[in-house]
């Protein structure tokens, strides 16, 4: 398979040195162009030049994926459990030794640092590593029959085909956490990933056809932003597809939820966040400084469960700022992610940009304190924005109820724990909070409270593949990860042996 990707300015991609580029749908085991002939660009976020091209399909080609894969169902589900691991191997296997080549890929489509990107990388193989074994563990159940002429049994059965829909932000990860469960489980997929970075997923249905994974069990249909909601609405509509994930906007969520409804599809869902970082007075400074720098600006705080609010008690409020601007200002190297000083990469699209500076504005004009940055990287041309720090904070701003997606850190002071409880809980989302106690009353107490569907306690960073990871609220429904991760994809069917008297 030849590919399209170019020179980007800062590394040459071409097919001579990354052998998982593609620039073509991968349906039914086969390398394939859109129905329509049409393809769209994909740019670097750090310079907007063009590094390559993808297919731009429609719901013909959707729907031809769909079919393929619901005809390739059976192949699938019926191998028994210890081969679907075997095979979840030899994918974890490829994954671990195209590392390298996969983190530079991700690096530049969506902008993240390399280090960054590498990170993802061997946090997508936990998943593959953790469902492989997984998929021997998907047990059922004999139960207790009322009497002795029964014998009743519970199977957990795969419920067939899946489409998902993954994000830019982490382009590779939130497809694998998806397929490897999904596989695991037994069923197929059928992934749409963003169109600002298509070459990860493309990369990955590369590296599942040197697995030997069956035909038609995973298939990837790209397409530009103006053909994502007729896809996802042929997902949605098709009687063929049991299930979808989806991981993206509340916004977008609550489309998928209204026009599954047709259909009564399985569905998970994992949705925007607004999290809140509480500093209680026993908190380490140093050590909730360092929580901060790594859940609010990795990424460039592209990320659902990035800290959103950071709530600091009055007692320690003002030392607590001047050490997190500290850390801003010396910490953080803005720049292309293939330059080994830099941390921060570009906001992914004009679109995201705006947004954010639309927020910064909006919480300056209102009454808001710089405490550092705010604004347009000074020195960097390009979609860059100042990781940035403000206080003063009011309810009347943007900024105190909308999910940030930027590297913009607000803070807030409190009074009392139960006041920074009610600040955290007064959101409709529920996908992540984090605090920082050395109150150990406190600590359970609070983590008891707080209304989300996972909390970090004095920790930035709780992702994990043996862990479920999802919310509550309007953050979404369902869980990925851990054994968990699998309930989405599969039925659970009671079975009833009578007349055994005889």
């Amino acid at each position: 398979m030849l590919s399209s990707i170019k020179c980007t300015g800062t590394q040459f991609f071409g097919r001579r040195y990354y052998s998982l580029l593609r620039d073509q749908n991968f349906i039914g085991g086969k390398w394939v162009a859109a129905s329509s002939g049409k393809t769209f660009e994909v740019t670097n976020p750090v310079n907007d030049k063009v590094i390559g091209i993808a297919q731009d399909s429609t719901p013909v080609d959707a729907e031809n994926a769909i079919e393929i894969a619901s005809n390739s169902f059976r192949n699938w589900a019926d191998l028994p459990a210890k081969e679907k691991g075997i095979k979840l191997k030899s994918l974890l296997k490829l994954v671990n030794a195209h590392s390298d080549e996969l983190a530079k890929i991700i690096t530049a489509e969506c902008g993240k640092p390399l280090a960054e990107a590498k990170g993802e990388v061997m946090y997508s193989a936990g998943y593959l590593e953790w469902y492989a074994e997984e998929a021997k563990r998907v047990y059922g159940e004999v139960l207790a029959a009322p009497n002795n002429t029964r014998e009743m049994v519970v199977l957990k059965e795969p419920i067939g085909v899946v489409g998902f829909i993954t994000p830019w932000n982490f382009p590779l990860a939130m497809l694998v956490r998806k397929t490897a469960a999904a596989l695991a489980a037994g069923c197929v997929c059928v992934a749409r990933p963003a169109e600002d970075t298509p070459f990860s997923a493309l990369a990955l249905a590369a590296l599942v056809e040197k697995a030997g994974i069956p035909a038609g069990a995973f298939n990837v249909v790209t397409s530009s932003r103006s053909q994502a909601g007729p896809i996802g609405q042929i997902f949605c509509s098709s009687p063929k597809v049991a299930g979808i994930s989806f991981t993206g906007s509340t916004a977008v969520g609550k489309i998928l939820y209204q026009q599954s409804s047709g259909t009564v599809k399985r569905l998970g869902l994992e949705l925007g966040g607004n999290a809140s970082y509480i500093i209680f007075p026993t908190a380490d400074l140093s050590r909730a400084v360092q929580g901060v720098m790594a859940s609010k600006f990795r990424n460039a705080g592209q990320a659902c469960v990035a800290t959103n609010r950071v709530l600091v008690h009055e007692s320690v409020f003002d030392k607590f700022s001047e050490m997190l601007a500290t850390a801003v200002k010396t910490q953080l190297v803005s720049g292309d992610g293939f330059d080994p000083a830099v941390n921060q990469g570009p906001l992914i699209n004009e679109q995201q940009f705006q947004k954010v500076d639309g927020i910064v504005k909006d919480a300056v004009s209102k009454g808001a304190r710089l405490v550092s940055g705010g604004g347009i990287h000074p020195t960097l041309k390009g979609r860059f924005y100042q990781p940035t720090v403000l206080a003063n904070i009011t309810e009347n701003m943007q900024i105190y109820n909308e999910e940030i997606f930027g590297p913009v850190c607000p803070l807030y002071k409190f009074y009392s724990e139960d006041e920074a409880v009610t600040i955290a809980n007064s959101t409709r989302r529920g996908l992540a909070n984090y605090f920082y106690s050395n109150d150990y009353a406190q600590v359970w107490r609070v983590a008891k409270r707080l209304e989300s569907g996972m909390v970090g306690v004095n920790e930035g960073l709780i992702s994990a593949a043996e862990a479920p990871f999802g919310g509550v609220k309007e953050s979404g429904f369902g869980r990925e990860g851990s054994r968990h991760g699998v309930d989405d994809y599969v039925h659970t069917k009671y079975v009833c042996f009578g007349g055994l008297n005889n």
